[in-house]
């Protein structure tokens, strides 16, 4: 297990003994399918849904820059049915000898920093992949980044949330994905 494994599995095991009923998780899984690099949160999100969690953010319906606001206010709507706790998830940019490791947090994320985008803060939990270097052009870094990388940082991801709440009382059932409206 290297460095970003650890970390991915000391992070959402934290999680989970705080908020162990996996059905009152709900993931938010930002980016589009039509840019290798920002695909991360979707491809997260598709291999999570696959796997019967609450998620909004998939590479069919992706949660991308234009559907954050949406997100954010029906996720403020949600909490006030029932007590849920999200995990934010999105891609980013930064130093050569980070891409590849994770950037988690107690707290939310801003989604579009790399790109220079403000956009409202989301998630009680947050995960931002460092998927290739920042520089001058990041829309171009992102389009150019490595699939083979984008996908393997998904499945160390999915692989860490399945295995900190194996175990729990109820394994989340299958669901559909939700719909941002």
């Amino acid at each position: 297990m290297n460095q970003s494994d650890l970390q991915l599995e000391t992070f959402f095991s934290t999680i989970s003994e705080a908020h162990p009923d996996p059905s009152r998780i709900i993931f938010v899984c930002i980016g589009t399918d039509r840019s290798t690099g920002d695909a991360f949160g979707p491809f997260v999100g598709t291999m999570l849904v696959d796997r019967g969690w609450k998620v909004i953010g998939t590479l069919e319906k992706p949660c991308d820059a234009y559907a954050v606001d949406a997100t954010v206010r029906d996720i403020n709507r949600l909490q006030e049915d029932e007590a849920l706790t999200v995990i934010a998830i999105d891609a980013c940019l930064g130093k050569s000898k980070s891409v590849g490791s994770f950037i988690t947090k107690n707290g939310p994320l801003q989604p579009g920093a790399a790109t220079g985008r403000r956009l409202p803060f989301i998630g009680d939990y947050s995960i931002a992949g460092i998927v290739n270097i920042e520089g001058p052009k990041a829309y171009w870094m992102l389009q150019t980044t490595s699939l083979h990388q984008v996908m393997g940082m998904a499945n160390h991801v999915v692989t860490a949330v399945n295995n900190a709440w194996s175990g729990k009382e109820e394994y989340p059932k299958p669901i559909h994905q939700l719909e941002v409206k």
